[in-house]
């Protein structure tokens, strides 16, 4: 990650663009697609420094089939199988990268109910809102004990359980009155549905059932579209 090293960069950059336009293309939906800018002229300052970013929540697995148990995600893009402590993979990635297509498409957070009044993280909260968007987790999510009763070990990290012995969410009265479909406004027609599409073969409860990534890049929505001669 790399700020500008001073605000007045963009501010000329913007003066510059009135005098000389960027290069542009109209799309088949007739909105501009600009070209991609990267030269913004010498530096101004030498306070800008380069920072890699995120660490402190990275895990790293030794090999494919390796799980992690300690909780990781910033917390709007935590997985459920991290949440309710049943051991993650790889597919905890798709899970994130799936609610991060809301912050690139609509600029704003899928999930809006994860927080409690005092500005603290509440996976109680934050599973409800899974539940309004998705639909109950199917039974084999949630993770139970050798005798079938639910496990009350690495989920107490997020204050769990959060379902009863026969798998019904403990806190129904906090499911909010929200729907996947809804949260889509900037996109229409069969470019909203491709998109919502991608996200649902990402966003899914079993991290078995997620697409894999080389199936997510052949994915309708992400191929280059026709425009019009």
């Amino acid at each position: 990650m790399v700020s500008f090293e001073d605000p007045t960069v963009l501010a000329d950059f913007m003066d510059f663009q009135l005098e000389k336009p960027m290069a542009f293309k109209t799309d088949s939906t007739g909105r501009p697609v600009y070209q991609s800018r990267n030269d913004f002229g010498p530096l101004k300052s030498l306070r800008s420094i380069p920072q890699l970013v995120d660490f402190g929540l990275a895990t790293r697995l030794e090999e494919d089939d390796d799980w992690g148990v300690w909780p990781i995600q910033p917390d709007h893009s935590r997985a459920p199988e991290v949440i309710l402590g049943n051991g993650w993979q790889m597919h905890a990635d798709i899970w994130n990268l799936g609610v991060l297509l809301w912050d690139m498409i609509e600029g704003k957070e899928l999930f809006q109910h994860i927080h409690d009044q005092q500005g603290r993280y509440d996976a109680t909260l934050h599973i409800a809102e899974m539940i309004a968007l998705l639909g109950p987790p199917p039974p084999e999510v949630i993770q139970r004990r050798e005798d079938d009763r639910v496990c009350e070990t690495a989920e107490e990290y997020f204050c769990g359980p959060f379902f009863d012995h026969n798998g019904r969410f403990l806190y129904e009265d906090l499911i909010p009155d929200r729907r996947l479909d809804d949260t889509v406004s900037s996109l229409q027609g069969e470019e909203r549905e491709e998109f919502l599409d991608l996200a649902k073969g990402m966003l899914v409860w079993h991290p078995n059932a997620r697409k894999r990534a080389g199936e997510l890049a052949a994915h309708p929505f992400l191929q280059p579209k026709q425009t019009s001669a």
